[in-house]
């Protein structure tokens, strides 16, 4: 693995067009208020910043952000866009890279707290996010429910899309609590594979993770715009308070 992680400059060069819907108008739009309201005008610390699909529209809003990101090759596409030199970006590990000063908000989106692969990096992660956060600062983490209940018993394989030109599935490992993510497509004739691991994590876990690092829940939603959270939900907004 290079130093950008797997996110260095053949998936950096694509990633804002590659990633589906979260990079809609709405989308954006309904986490940025989420954030911002959470915000109340104080310092804000996204974890793994990337090229700024939030950090962005956040700051736009006169938000102050800082970012942490382990790929210069992602934040090379943040600095590209207009605004993106204005944004601190600290570079290294999101699980144990330190920035000075304390935030009344940090935030990590898109299922990233799945790519610490292991549960050590992942509680690391929020220690870390904890020792960020100004008393009574909130840590939102916006994650994926395990998709595990829409795969046939005994089966470790999930498709999820499948064009002519782009074919994607997840491989679960339901005894280490893994998955690995593998994408096919075709580009200037020629099939190319990029295969991601991560771990995939329960929100009951993250709740207990986020005890040991010294904060409680307040909220946990199915969606930005705040809808309840169900046992039909595909993924979970949930906030903790440093206490």
């Amino acid at each position: 693995m290079q130093d950008d992680g797997f996110f260095g400059e053949g998936v950096a060069a694509g990633y804002d067009v590659g990633c589906g819907e979260v990079f809609s108008a709405g989308d954006i739009a309904a986490t940025v208020d989420f954030l911002a309201t959470l915000a109340q005008g104080g310092r804000v610390l996204e974890l793994a910043i990337g090229t700024g699909r939030i950090a962005l529209p956040l700051a736009a809003r006169g938000v102050e952000v800082h970012g942490i990101d382990l790929s210069r090759a992602m934040v090379d596409q943040l600095r590209a866009k207009p605004g993106g030199e204005s944004i601190p970006v600290t570079m290294g590990d999101l699980s144990s890279t330190r920035v000075e000063g304390a935030f009344d908000l940090v935030y990590l989106v898109f299922n990233t707290i799945e790519n610490l692969t292991t549960q050590a990096a992942q509680v690391a992660c929020f220690r870390n996010a904890a020792a960020h956060l100004e008393p009574g600062g909130c840590f939102v983490v916006e994650v994926e429910v395990p998709d595990l209940q829409r795969i046939p018993y005994g089966e470790t394989i999930r498709p999820w899309r499948a064009t002519p030109t782009r074919w994607d599935f997840d491989e679960y490992d339901v005894v280490e609590q893994g998955l690995v993510s593998h994408h096919f497509s075709v580009v200037d004739g020629s099939l190319v594979q990029n295969s991601i691991p991560f771990r995939y994590v329960w929100p009951a876990e993250l709740d207990l993770m986020a005890e040991l690092a010294g904060m409680r829940r307040l909220e946990r939603w199915g969606d930005w715009d705040r809808r309840p959270f169900t046992n039909l939900s595909r993924k979970h907004v949930s906030v903790w308070e440093s206490v």
